[in-house]
């Protein structure tokens, strides 16, 4: 009797939201009746989610994660089944590596014609085999009008010494030797180690000036006016510039980190077919659109760009004019390269 109830109560135990029930039900269109979700924290508008699950019967169990390495390391784990994730594009290439990944079956993905081209085939998957944009963004300058009255346009500016204490970056290793390699003229995914040392020197020089190293409570910083400057993601300078209408986000002209988010299969999944139906959901138009209004991001769905409110698509900052690749570099997998950024930003932070 007591393994009948253990059992009974495996069988409808939830870890972290996602369903590990004892059987599979298939609704009334042929679908497994569930979906199991895994992305960033408010990277989603949720009326998207009760709309997919109401035309489709799958009800969707979803979980967020506040990072690429907390995501794979519950990947690696395998002890969670999920069937969507959004890694970051420097991610897709660790995970093809490890063999964590499916390949995407295109022929169930009708709406990535909605995809504009530039965004398909982009080096960290160069045929997207296992990936599909998502969303897109910058890393740029964010800064109190109030506190800084020239006008900036360059990386050279966190390096002023006027503002010292005033001044916030990331406690990100790829980000802050980003800015130092672009800062120096250098490939942000550089493996040259003297430019790495070049760019190590940089971040040296910068450290007595710094206020803080922040990936997150930066925001603060900046609303409240704790902060004359930080690096900053254009989704959430969006936000702060709401909050603080003294806030202005530059590019730097010597470039940046252009980023991609994506929509992947992990070999966790159990309903490759449901997966796919979502990714697919997802790159409709209206889908696309409703999801970069709520988050303030790009969107790279070119039809979706199309319906988004003209404040929003005609904003130079989410949508710059031109080549974008002109004015950022996509962080790419450094492989067994790795440990040498990590070693650099290790002896930053120690000194």
């Amino acid at each position: 009797m007591r393994k009948t109830l253990l059992l009974l109560l495996l069988c409808i135990f939830t870890v972290s939201g996602l369903f590990t029930g004892c059987g599979e039900k298939v609704n009334e269109q042929g679908y497994y009746s569930k979906l199991n979700v895994y992305n960033w924290g408010e990277y989603i508008d949720p009326q998207v989610l009760e709309d997919f699950e109401k035309e489709y019967g799958i009800k969707v169990y979803y979980e967020t994660y506040a990072g690429n390495e907390e995501m794979l390391t519950k990947v690696q784990a395998g002890g969670t089944d999920y069937d969507v994730i959004f890694p970051s594009d420097y991610m897709i290439q660790a995970m093809v590596k490890e063999g964590l990944l499916q390949e995407l079956d295109f022929n169930n993905l009708s709406n990535f014609k909605n995809v504009g081209e530039e965004f398909k085939n982009l080096p960290y998957d160069k045929n997207n085999q296992y990936s599909v944009p998502y969303l897109w963004g910058t890393i740029g300058i964010l800064y109190d009008t109030t506190k800084i009255k020239e006008e900036i346009d360059s990386w050279n500016v966190m390096w002023d010494e006027k503002y010292k204490g005033d001044i916030v970056m990331f406690d990100s290793v790829r980000d802050n030797i980003g800015v130092a390699l672009k800062k120096l003229g250098y490939s942000m995914n550089t493996k040259d180690i003297d430019e790495l040392e070049a760019a190590k020197k940089e971040l040296l020089k910068q450290k007595p000036l710094v206020k803080a190293y922040d990936s997150d409570a930066y925001k603060d910083m900046m609303a409240s006016g704790e902060a004359a400057m930080s690096m900053c993601f254009l989704g959430d300078a969006m936000v702060l510039m709401e909050e603080n209408p003294n806030l202005k986000y530059v590019l730097p002209k010597e470039g940046t980190n252009l980023w991609f988010d994506t929509m992947a299969v992990p070999v966790t999944s159990k309903h490759k077919k449901e997966a796919e139906l979502f990714i697919n959901y997802m790159m409709r138009p209206e889908v696309a659109a409703k999801c970069a209004e709520f988050v303030m991001y790009a969107t790279p769905n070119k039809e979706g760009v199309k319906i988004l409110p003209k404040e929003i698509r005609e904003n130079e900052m989410i949508y710059p004019k031109g080549n974008i690749f002109e004015k950022g570099e996509v962080f790419i997998d450094l492989g067994e390269f790795t440990t040498e950024y990590d070693r650099l930003w290790t002896e930053v932070k120690a000194y």
